[in-house]
């Protein structure tokens, strides 16, 4: 949509509910800032979460947003909170998880699949856990709905959907980050390869422990990268992106593996927001590691709070995508029946 910036007064494609452009974004962040945090706490406080992380109290340690909670007090995820000076899921346990699980038929329509050591499996299943949580709050969300997720399953029921023609576990949501212990256990009791779709922003200590599960297990860690610019990240997903960074560059050093890859990068293309500047900073935060680590660059579709914006068009595509091939080597454009 073509409206006005709050800030500057320029017509650009601008979200109705950020109301703000992608220069005033970068340039004048200070005075971006105030627009931004009033637009994800309205966000959160139409599903009653709180509507900025916690400083008080216990500290979670789970992800960037660093809460620290007071009893009785729910941290910026809406799913952990401190129960009688201990920090765990509303559930009251880290074995009993609000997710959802489905089947999906091999190979599947997976961002990562043609990368993925599954990618000519035939006659099997994958098995799709999907967490109800976020420790994110992305305007642009096209899983939004994870929010509306109240089933609970223990560890062993998530387990026990694995049989033998299970050939793998994708976790994803919202964001595993919430509820990964939950996660790990399952991992533990199965005997199939482990992948993972995150933001990454989760502490180094998880980080390891999700890195080694899908080393040891032959899967996949797929990673979106939001945005490169830290105050972009923010202005789209209310928190930072230092954690995803660092995580990224971790477990690219720590878990190393070509074939199938432990690393497979994502970026949605949002009009008005992300460009091919920002998709070339994030190609070339890749390259600088490994110029053949996947990158899938992804379509996007109006949703949740930018259901205003336009879908990306074929212009923006593939101006992204040649600005990703300058300097990586495994690039592919993925939902491209949406583009306009």
């Amino acid at each position: 949509m073509i409206k006005e910036c709050r800030i500057c007064g320029e017509k650009k494609e601008i979200s109705r509910k950020l109301g703000i452009c992608i220069n005033c974004i970068r340039n004048n962040f200070e005075q971006a800032l105030p627009f931004i945090e009033d637009t994800h706490r309205n966000i959160k406080r139409e599903y009653n979460m709180p509507e900025a992380p916690p400083q008080k109290g216990i500290p979670c340690g789970f992800c960037i947003n660093n809460c620290r909670m007071n009893r009785g007090e729910v941290g910026y995820c809406g799913m952990r909170k401190n129960r009688a000076g201990k920090v765990v899921p509303q559930s009251g346990s880290e074995d009993t998880a609000l997710v959802e699980c489905y089947y999906d038929s091999l190979p599947t329509n997976c961002v990562s699949m043609e990368f993925c050591g599954e990618k000519n499996t035939h006659r099997k299943k994958n098995l799709a856990v999907f967490y109800g949580a976020c420790t994110y709050d992305c305007l642009f969300c096209q899983n939004w709905h994870y929010r509306k997720v109240t089933h609970a399953m223990t560890v062993d029921e998530v387990a026990s959907w694995t049989d033998e023609n299970t050939a793998c576990i994708c976790y994803f949501g919202g964001d595993p980050t919430p509820q990964m212990l939950h996660a790990l256990k399952v991992a533990e009791r199965v005997d199939v390869r482990v992948c993972w779709e995150t933001n990454g922003a989760f502490s180094r200590g998880l980080a390891k422990r999700v890195g080694k599960t899908a080393f040891d297990s032959g899967g996949t860690i797929k990673v979106d990268l939001k945005a490169y610019s830290e105050s972009l990240n923010i202005a789209l997903c209310g928190s930072s992106n230092r954690n995803t960074l660092s995580n990224f560059v971790y477990i690219y050093e720590s878990f190393h593996r070509r074939d199938p890859p432990i690393l497979v990068a994502s970026t949605l293309l949002v009009p008005g927001y992300v460009d091919k500047k920002e998709v070339s900073r994030i190609a070339s935060f890749i390259a600088d590691l490994d110029p053949t680590i996947p990158y899938c660059l992804l379509a996007f579709h109006p949703q949740f709070g930018m259901r205003d914006l336009p879908y990306t068009s074929q212009t923006h595509a593939y101006e992204c995508l040649n600005a990703a091939q300058k300097y990586l080597t495994r690039v592919r454009l993925g939902n491209i029946w949406l583009l306009r």
